[in-house]
């Protein structure tokens, strides 16, 4: 389940993912198969493609993408990793904080 998030933010991903531009967005989130996780990061990008080359920088896989809803295709980023690569592409997310 999805929550901490605005609308405004929410648009301005979509916005993103449909220009070919790849768009983070970090929320809160509960999920029971993943119980150290408070957090979740989707990485989007329409251009298939751009989204598996820059996952691969960070050792994620193209199968990986979250492809169930085709118009927002998307990597989850959650825990450590998640932390990792956000620092690695300079993005500071106070919801982060934490995480295991």
């Amino acid at each position: 389940m999805a929550f901490g998030i605005k609308r405004h933010e929410l648009k301005e991903w979509k916005d993103k993912v449909d220009r070919g531009e790849l768009a983070f967005l970090t929320h809160y989130w509960i999920d029971e198969r993943f119980p150290d996780c408070s957090t979740v990061t989707k990485v989007g990008c329409r251009d298939l493609e751009r989204l598996a080359e820059w996952g691969r920088k960070y050792g994620l896989r193209p199968e990986w993408i979250d492809k169930r809803n085709n118009n927002y295709p998307h990597f989850d980023l959650l825990g450590t990793k998640q932390a990792e690569i956000l620092k690695q592409e300079g993005i500071e997310s106070p919801l982060i904080k934490g995480e295991k």
